[in-house]
């Protein structure tokens, strides 16, 4: 596959906010018509998926739009049916929950670092169609996606955070290891499609070698999907104060006020501001 040219940066921002502003319309949608949205996102270590569920979270109500990133499960939680602790998590009438990793945890980590037993791996892969289909039956819309990241890209990736310290707490040794099992993953994502890209839910891939490209197109894909439709808001006006009725503010010397940090600021132009080494444009010769 050829190598598409970096995403121009001004025209990311452009079309990111318009796609912004679409979310925001889906998701009234989504909260007026009582609709139930799943959205999975998959894929390698550093392939960008954390990135662009932040982009789709970014404006809208966390009381609708939430994020579902769950740890290693419990020594209890280990003992139950594998898709129990899933179902807690799914959405009520009107919300969209965001899986950062979901179920498929066991046709991939589970499967390569021998998490679980190869029973429980086949188990999964019988199930899981039927798990799905199941939740569509029932009225939920599901969408899965599919991060791509080539082996190149997601080393340069790991090395930068191995010195960045905004992202450091990203990095695990289970991370690490993914690079010394590249095939193994590839293998059990292989069989995992092969089970799980069913015509009723199929897995959707997107290209990430280039963050921005990728999160355009996978926020512009999911928007296409969902057959919302925009809804008419009511006319808000803001009422009049009413008058005084004498109320006095207590004397702020009562109060434990926070300390003025801002006012001891002075504007260093030699400080080196923070770019994200993942976000760069710059040509690094990759």
């Amino acid at each position: 596959m050829a190598k598409l040219p970096k995403l121009d940066n001004e025209l990311y921002e452009d079309e990111l906010h318009r796609l912004q502003a679409e979310l925001v319309e889906m998701q009234e949608w989504i909260r007026q018509e009582g609709q139930r949205l799943v959205v999975i996102f998959e894929g390698r270590d550093a392939a960008g998926k954390g990135g662009a569920i932040k982009r789709i979270t970014e404006y809208l109500n966390p009381r609708i739009a939430q994020v579902v990133a769950l740890p290693a499960p419990t020594e209890r939680q280990q003992t139950e049916w594998y898709f129990q602790r899933y179902i807690q998590h799914l959405p009520s009438a009107g919300q969209i929950k965001l899986f950062d990793r979901s179920w498929y945890n066991r046709a991939g980590v589970e499967r390569v670092m021998g998490y679980c037993t190869t029973d429980e791996h086949r188990r999964f892969l019988r199930q899981c169609p039927i798990f799905e289909r199941m939740l569509m039956e029932d009225g939920i819309l599901l969408r899965k996606y599919w991060f791509s990241v080539s082996d190149k890209q997601q080393e340069k990736r790991f090395k930068s955070r191995l010195t960045d310290p905004m992202r450091r707490w990203k990095l695990s040794p289970t991370d690490l290891e993914s690079l010394t099992r590249w095939e193994d993953y590839s293998r059990a994502k292989d069989e995992m499609f092969v089970h799980t890209d069913i015509p009723e839910s199929r897995w959707n891939v997107v290209e990430a070698e280039d963050k921005k490209r990728a999160r355009i197109n996978m926020i512009a894909h999911l928007l296409a999907s969902i057959p919302y439709e925009k809804i008419e808001r009511p006319v808000l006006k803001l009422p009049k104060r009413p008058a005084s009725t004498g109320y006095q503010r207590t004397d702020r010397g009562l109060q434990f006020e926070v300390p003025d940090h801002a006012a001891s600021l002075v504007l260093d132009k030699d400080v080196v501001k923070y770019v994200d080494p993942e976000d760069d444009d710059t040509d690094n010769g990759d």
